[in-house]
């Protein structure tokens, strides 16, 4: 079997390094935490429907229209938990099942908003709040524009 020119040769101190780090790092525990982020995903859908029960009941409104102040709702509460420290305290048993939804979002919205509010409102974070979620606002805008422009040209 030829060996691979590119690969470097490991010295013993670090065969033994690299042993010792693959003995010592936890395994991760895929099954708990899919079982975790399942269970807390799905407490944040109940917790919206929820609200959309709520605003529909309350104010007369239908299931669509419920919607919009439901999911203003839920990002409210997002920023607010991440503004008061919560949200990552909670985000670190909960995983993806909280930073999927809509609470994810305002999460990075408002952490990158703390982040850099000493560098003022304009600089600091009216310019740096959307350093990662403006990359999932521009890809949800050119993906709903293209998508509109095909239903335009061949299906309308």
């Amino acid at each position: 079997m030829a060996r691979d020119p590119k690969k470097k040769k490991l010295t013993v101190d670090q065969k033994r390094y690299t042993e010792l780090v693959r003995d010592t790092v936890p395994r991760p525990r895929y099954i708990k935490t899919a079982l975790l982020a399942y269970f807390f995903g799905g407490l944040i859908a109940l917790i919206g429907q929820g609200f959309i029960d709520f605003y529909r009941s309350s104010m007369n409104l239908t299931v669509k229209e419920a919607a919009n102040p439901a999911v203003a709702t839920m990002i409210f509460i997002g920023a607010l938990l991440t503004g008061l420290g919560v949200f990552d305290k909670i985000a670190r048993v909960a995983g993806a099942g909280l930073a999927v939804p809509v609470t994810g979002f305002a999460n990075s919205l408002a952490s990158a908003a703390l982040e850099f509010k000493r560098e003022g409102l304009v600089f600091g974070v009216g310019s740096k709040m959307f350093i990662l979620a403006g990359s999932v606002i521009t890809f949800g805008v050119v993906t709903a524009f293209i998508i509109g422009l095909i239903y335009a040209i061949f299906i309308y």
